[in-house]
């Protein structure tokens, strides 16, 4: 079991802090001669394996190193095209690395912009009032864990009628507003996130909001917050939920 990594978005959905943790190793080296037995494409200002599977890699792996040298995208480590080097047999035999691909920060920045819309969009289908949003999204390989902070702030638009709601309000959509989201993505069989969840909301008050340097809604570069962050996630990967004064 593991806890692979953390983001904290703003209210605004931006991401102001993310953490990779843990990542599993799937990456496959191997020599080959030429021709070259994979057929690779450009993708996303990467090469990846279009067809072609063998010895561990698979299509949509992408090109990580040539000959021991990571590879920059499209470009090795040298500046040259990467399909260009690969397709000229004086280059021959070749070493290449093959994996799932790093997000890029750009990625990471438009991934959890992209869940704060999908976070939003949940919210407002749900057919109960004041709803909670997403707290968890699950796949086969791995269990996304929201938790969003209350922020006390309530609207409501007016839909008629003499009725009123148990705040007091005239009949109405009462919606919260957002609030600072902390999402962890964990092995699916990992226990204890709930309250992981919650103790890095106490760390994100301690090490940050009470942190003199630190603004509201910026980026999160507050050293005690890394460390206790970190402490926090080996705690809850050894020993599943939190107790008392943990």
């Amino acid at each position: 079991m593991a806890i692979f990594s953390v983001y904290v978005v703003n209210k605004a959905g931006g991401l102001i802090y993310q953490l990779d943790h843990y990542a599993p190793r799937a990456d496959t080296e191997k020599t080959f001669s030429f021709p070259l037995d994979l057929v690779l494409r450009p993708h996303d200002e990467r090469v990846v394996v279009a067809f072609g599977q063998r010895d561990g890699i698979r299509v949509g792996h992408a090109v990580l190193a040539i000959n021991g040298a990571e590879v920059n995208g499209r470009l090795t480590a040298d500046g040259k095209d990467v399909l260009e080097f690969l397709s000229n047999p004086a280059n021959y035999p070749v070493s290449i690395r093959f994996g799932r691909h790093r997000l890029s920060s750009n990625e990471k920045l438009m991934l959890a912009s992209m869940f704060h819309s999908l976070f939003a969009i949940g919210s407002q289908l749900s057919p109960e009032v004041g709803s909670s949003g997403i707290e968890m999204l699950e796949t086969d390989t791995f269990k996304l864990h929201c938790f969003q902070t209350l922020t006390g702030t309530v609207s409501a638009a007016w839909l008629g009628g003499g009725a009123v709601t148990e705040l007091g309000l005239p009949h109405a959509s009462v919606v919260v507003a957002p609030g600072i989201k902390f999402m962890v993505l964990a092995d699916p069989r990992q226990a204890g996130i709930d309250a992981l969840l919650r103790k890095i909301y106490e760390i994100y008050s301690d090490y940050a909001l009470k942190n003199p340097f630190y603004s509201l809604e910026m980026p999160i570069r507050c050293e005690l917050f890394d460390q206790n962050l970190k402490l926090a996630l080996e705690v809850a990967e050894k020993a599943g939920p939190f107790g008392p004064g943990s």
